[in-house]
């Protein structure tokens, strides 16, 4: 663990205490879930299932996310740095009913530095600015910048991050996807498959440095499980896109070989290690897979020749 001061405060929180009022607390506290885990993985599955002509470039954000969020999870471990104990609000100053809700959404546990929420609003939001094509570039970046500050000043705001935590976090997000830009600058034809391998490489940067704790073990998992399933899709357009499978027999090898490869270490948990990183794993695999073989006309036709050969001749 890298040893340095833990106090990194500014006095940023008296402001917020004395100015903010009981139900403007739980505003905010609802405000910071667009920056949650939770609801970006919904955001990038929505997107990726509707979006067909976008899929790969939705596809190869979330492998830079999955990337992020190992990171950014690593460096915690790395430099132990505790969170501010500064709340915004005692829960027990609001109603029964909603003193639940804010716990939920107001509270963090864990290590501070860097901000999650602040890495993770930074790559999804700015990395889908620059892959869609809603709108004008110059609105989409501007929308992205505004969710990652919206997102940033909430974390503050609740007292669970110091604001260098936020500028770290926003830095870092931004580091990876430029990082990630110019590597896929090498003309890489199948970049989810780059940014899924990231994604692994990270996460299991995570699983060392916090010594093979729970959420490691389900981070990495996901991304096994994105990586194997990404492969399938690639399989099924490599199967389909000549007449003649054989011509197509050593890509159709590959990512076979790197399905089975995912899929073997998830089959694992499921079965010994954690029945629950092995679900999340194929969950994972199963979300990136089954827009693809519901919707792709060529995968249909893919498995009516294997059902009747006969009529494909």
């Amino acid at each position: 663990m890298i040893r340095v001061p833990s106090s990194r405060g500014v006095g940023e929180f008296d402001l917020f205490r004395e100015s903010i009022p009981e139900w403007g607390a739980v505003l905010i506290a609802l405000l910071t879930q667009l920056g949650d885990v939770w609801f970006l993985a919904l955001v990038l599955t929505i997107l990726y299932w509707a979006d067909a002509p976008t899929r790969d470039d939705i596809a190869t954000v979330a492998g830079v996310a999955l990337a992020g969020m190992g990171l950014y999870n690593g460096l915690k471990e790395l430099f132990g740095l505790p969170r501010p104990k500064m709340p915004l609000l005692d829960p027990m100053l609001l109603p029964r009913l909603v003193q639940p809700l804010y716990e939920a959404t107001a509270t963090a546990g864990g290590y501070g530095f860097p901000s999650g929420h602040a890495v993770n609003t930074t790559i999804v939001y700015v990395g889908l600015a620059g892959v869609l094509s809603i709108g004008t570039k110059h609105l989409r970046f501007g929308l992205a910048a505004a969710l990652v500050s919206l997102v940033s000043f909430t974390r503050v705001a609740l007292g669970v991050h110091y604001v260098v935590d936020v500028v770290a976090g926003v830095g870092i997000g931004l580091a990876l996807l430029l990082a990630t830009r110019a590597l896929l600058a090498r003309e890489f034809a199948d970049r989810p498959t780059i940014t899924f391998a990231l994604g692994i490489g990270f996460s299991a940067f995570f699983l060392v440095a916090s010594d093979w704790t729970a959420d490691a073990v389900l981070l990495c998992a996901g991304s096994v499980g994105a990586f194997g399933g990404w492969q399938l899709v690639m399989l099924g357009r490599d199967a389909v896109a000549v007449s003649s499978l054989s011509r197509a027999l050593r890509s159709i090898l590959l990512r076979a070989g790197g399905a089975v490869v995912a899929s073997i270490p998830l089959g694992v948990a499921l079965v010994s290690l954690s029945a629950v990183a092995g679900i999340v794993g194929f969950v994972t695999g199963a979300i990136v897979v089954l827009p693809v073989v519901r919707h792709s006309e060529r995968v249909r036709d893919l498995f009516a020749r294997t059902r009747h050969p006969r009529r494909s001749k």
